[in-house]
């Protein structure tokens, strides 16, 4: 598997890709922002100004239901928005 994992898409991230030209995606844990910026760059072909990245924890989910309560937990994940220059974007939906 490669450092990018999933574009996130999003009525918020389609808004900011359209407004600012940033877009998400879901990474690899143990990438940081020069090797994302880096396989952006490879994989779409764009010139990327800024990487931002975050870090999300797994939360603790239970329900209730009639043989019990069942636990779990949510994956975590790592976030980064990336900012291209000016007159650069990125289709997502012309592969469809």
């Amino acid at each position: 598997m490669g450092i990018i994992i999933k574009p996130i898409i999003t009525e918020k991230m389609t808004a900011l890709g359209d407004k600012l030209g940033r877009y998400g995606f879901v990474v690899d844990k143990r990438a940081n922002k020069l090797q994302i910026k880096k396989a952006v760059k490879e994989l779409y072909g764009v010139e990327v100004e800024d990487v931002n990245t975050m870090t999300y924890a797994g939360k603790s989910k239970s329900r209730f239901t009639k043989s019990g309560v069942l636990s779990g937990k949510t994956n975590s994940f790592k976030k980064a928005i990336i900012t291209l220059a000016k007159g650069e974007s990125i289709d997502f939906y012309s592969n469809i």
